[in-house]
């Protein structure tokens, strides 16, 4: 089964031979090594690229466990390509398996590292770079820093529900009900039933990423990231910060004194979530004074099938999950996304006009363009899409604006020039915004 993801293949291919370090991050198990080793590689031999002018490296392999050592992998791809006119190309798989090793030829005790080694090789005109990696040794973010400024990075995500649709085909709207449930991660599809789909998510997050952070930053505090996690996954789409979190940990816990858990604490372990990919951080946008809040913000899910496991397959809470999915595509689209705050006239508890924060949820940005967003499940009366349609009249401009539903089939226009849309349409539809 050939799973088609030609939008990051179409960015390794217009990053082709621009002498950089093409990076390949994103969460683990999204297809990284899939895209690189399966796509690009059927890709260029379809381009007349010999198969011997591919070097493919597994570090995570036995067999290519010497190749780990930066030294004896540049020592032998320069003998494989500095001699010859034809073009070749580097793919390492499991960039963070390598070792850093003693520099033969100085005693100053610096290591030498895998980025010394592809630095060097890059000065070669007829060898073009390709790396993935990440685990508990060196998450993909990291590997994007070493190489900054010398690298051009491909964010793989999870399959977007038109990916995820394409394979499966059938009745969308029976697959968006497994999309919801079950998310995007691509080996969901090659499993046979409902409940070895749940347990592979259910092991994803305690064999995988758990162990991945809890190993590389080296957490004291287990229990709290686990509790973190819960507390995320529990409540994708709302207003949310380290202080307040550290409150309901300890709330709930009874924690205090020395137990207790603290505001920092719970900053750095949401931080460390971030730099996995597991959870995107949302903040909120003055639209009319054009600057960010400090907090709250909010945090999605990279994968809403992973948050579903997290938490047992409960708390199936469409509009929460619709939600987080939008987000997802908008960020697949390479859209920048931030929660919008206008403000409109309101009344206080002694009656005074006051002026009162209201929330887009989306205010999407891409090459130029903004587009306002609302995610609706659906609107069953006057005063609900009244409501909804509130804050788009209090942004003083004419950008784009639409309400993504669950409850209507058709899409159409409202008298205020605002899209209403089904959300499966929207997921299918790459010109809707």
């Amino acid at each position: 089964m050939e799973i088609k993801r030609d939008r990051y293949l179409n960015q390794l291919i217009s990053y082709m031979w621009n002498g950089q370090v093409k990076v390949i991050t994103g969460i683990r198990r999204c297809g990284k090594s899939y895209l690189l080793r399966t796509l690009f590689y059927k890709y260029l031999l379809e381009q007349g690229v010999n198969s011997n002018q591919i070097l493919t490296f597994e570090l995570d392999l036995a067999k290519d466990i010497k190749y780990r050592n930066p030294l004896v992998l540049a020592e032998y791809v320069r003998g494989k390509v500095e001699s010859h006119r034809e073009q070749f190309y580097l793919f390492i798989d499991e960039i963070q398996m390598s070792d850093e090793v003693a520099n033969p030829y100085n005693s100053d005790g610096k290591k030498i590292t895998f980025y010394d080694a592809l630095n060097d090789l890059r000065s070669l005109p007829n060898l073009d770079i390709y790396v993935t990696g990440s685990n508990s040794r060196m998450l993909s973010s990291d590997i994007l820093t070493e190489f900054r400024g010398r690298s051009d990075e491909i964010r793989v995500h999870p399959l977007s529900f038109s990916e995820y649709y394409s394979v499966v085909g059938g009745d969308k709207y029976d697959a968006f009900d497994n999309y919801a449930f079950f998310g995007g991660m691509p080996l969901i599809l090659s499993r046979p039933n409902d409940m070895a789909k749940m347990n592979y998510l259910q092991s994803l997050f305690s064999e995988v990423y758990l162990k991945d952070i809890v190993e590389r930053k080296k957490i004291k505090r287990v229990d709290v990231l686990d509790s973190i996690l819960d507390l995320l996954c529990s409540s994708v789409g709302s207003l949310t910060n380290p202080t307040n979190l550290a409150n309901t940990l300890n709330s709930k816990q009874k924690l205090s004194g020395e137990s207790s858990v603290a505001q920092n604490t719970v900053k750095s372990y949401m931080a460390h979530l971030s730099d996995a990919f597991l959870f995107s951080e949302c903040r909120r946008w003055d639209v009319k004074g054009k600057s960010y809040f400090d907090y709250p913000n909010k945090y999605y899910c990279e994968d809403i099938g992973l948050r579903n496991a997290r938490i047992g397959f409960r708390q199936q809470e469409m509009t929460h999950i619709m939600e987080n999915i939008i987000y997802n595509e908008l960020i697949i689209r390479g859209c920048a996304v931030d929660v919008g705050i206008v403000y409109g006239n309101g009344k206080d508890k002694k009656g005074r006009t006051v002026q009162v924060p209201r929330e887009i949820d989306f205010v999407a940005n891409i090459g130029g363009k903004r587009v306002y967003i609302q995610s609706a499940y659906a609107l069953h009366d006057e005063a609900k899409a009244e409501a909804e349609n509130r804050p788009f009249g209090l942004t003083g401009d004419s950008f784009p604006k639409i309400i993504i539903r669950h409850d209507i089939r058709k899409r159409w226009y409202d008298d205020n020039g605002i899209l209403n849309i089904n959300v499966i349409d929207f997921l299918l539809d790459e010109n809707a915004i």
